[in-house]
């Protein structure tokens, strides 16, 4: 265990430091989402509507909480979803994020407008990297940018398709804040113009995996697999774009069945505890994205924080999967899920209540 753990023993811990170390406008950044937050509300209340049933009296002595993505192992199957402005949550930006990640043994995705840049970040990586591109440029550009991450030795290489037009974050908004990733958001006409012509074009040019990151039904999960895209990621982008959407693990099925055996799935949108990533891994996804889990913990011990968040939840995970009867992921089907009432009215922090409590 990391320098950390003495000092964080459970997840709630690591959210209170984050939210005492940033500024208010940092932390509404961070936690915010858009406009009435009705989708950041229901991506927590569709993970609260799944319950377990569990089995007993199986050999769990020893559990197995790895899995493999593209090919690499990683230690729990997740990856660091790309986040933009995140050297305002904490100063290294990606390069302190793809260090955590190559220590605990996860997978990151740098996204194209966090510092301090790709080739920066590249060398820091020690663990499969992805790069994540926002484009705000013309195909000359995007060529460009296609080139470098593979020149950078990135695991693949991602493209966020559901910004199109910048939400209206109305915490944002209010505080009369911009992050450095919206001050330097210009030509967003390159991005609001992406069409399937220009996936097709990336997909010819790059030569690593290709991943399309926003995916939110299975139509466009089927058009995805007709272009040959290699990982569908299903996103509402923590619900900071389009509000009143639905929640991200609903999502889930429709375009698991979708893409079958054409293309892998990531998902993100709300995840927090290991008990989240353990229903998105038995409804299909191959990894789950955590955002701003992985904020909360740079920003309350840097490096050694998201690694104890990392930490925390392979505990977690590891719990969850012994008290299903579970030795490892592929034990487990859908048997062991229930439709079921959420006992707490969700909202973004809701999956800690000891948050406020005084612990």
């Amino acid at each position: 265990m990391t320098e950390a753990a003495d000092e964080f023993q459970t997840l709630h811990e690591i959210v209170k430091r984050a939210r005492e170390n940033l500024s208010p406008e940092v932390w509404d950044y961070v936690a915010g989402g858009t406009e009435t937050e009705t989708t950041l509300k229901r991506n927590r209340r569709a993970l609260d509507s799944i319950a377990f049933r569990p089995r007993v009296l199986r050999d769990v002595s020893a559990v197995d909480c790895s899995s493999t993505f593209l090919g690499d192992r990683l230690r729990i199957p997740v990856v660091l979803a790309p986040i933009g402005s995140l050297e305002d949550v904490e100063s290294g930006g990606g390069v302190t994020a793809a260090r955590a990640a190559g220590e605990f043994g996860v997978a990151s995705m740098l996204s194209s407008v966090c510092g301090p840049g790709l080739e920066e970040v590249a060398a820091a990586a020690d663990g499969p990297l992805i790069y994540n591109l926002y484009v705000r440029g013309d195909a000359d550009w995007v060529a460009d940018h296609v080139r470098r991450a593979v020149d950078a030795g990135c695991r693949a290489f991602s493209v966020t398709v559901d910004s199109a037009i910048y939400s209206r974050r109305e915490r944002d908004l209010a505080r009369r804040h911009k992050s450095s990733s919206r001050r330097r958001a210009t030509n967003m006409e390159f991005q609001a113009g992406l069409t399937w012509d220009h996936v097709k074009r990336i997909r010819d040019a790059v030569d690593i995996p290709l991943i399309l990151k926003g995916i939110a039904t299975a139509e466009d999960a089927a058009i995805a697999c007709e272009h040959g895209v290699d990982v569908i990621y299903v996103s509402n982008h923590g619900g900071r774009q389009l509000d009143h959407g639905l929640g991200a693990i609903e999502i889930l099925p429709e375009v698991v069945r979708e893409a079958g055996a054409k293309a892998a799935v990531v998902v993100d949108g709300g995840f927090m505890r290991g008990t989240d990533i353990v229903k998105a891994i038995v409804l299909g996804a191959d990894a789950v994205g955590i955002g701003r889990l992985q904020c909360f913990g740079m920003a309350a011990a840097g490096r050694a924080g998201l690694v104890r968040v990392l930490e925390l939840l392979e505990t977690e995970i590891r719990a969850c999967l012994g008290l299903l009867g579970a030795d490892r992921f592929g034990a487990l089907d859908d048997s062991c899920l229930h439709p079921a009432q959420p006992v707490d009215k969700a909202h973004g922090l809701s999956a800690f209540p000891l948050l406020d409590e005084g612990y």
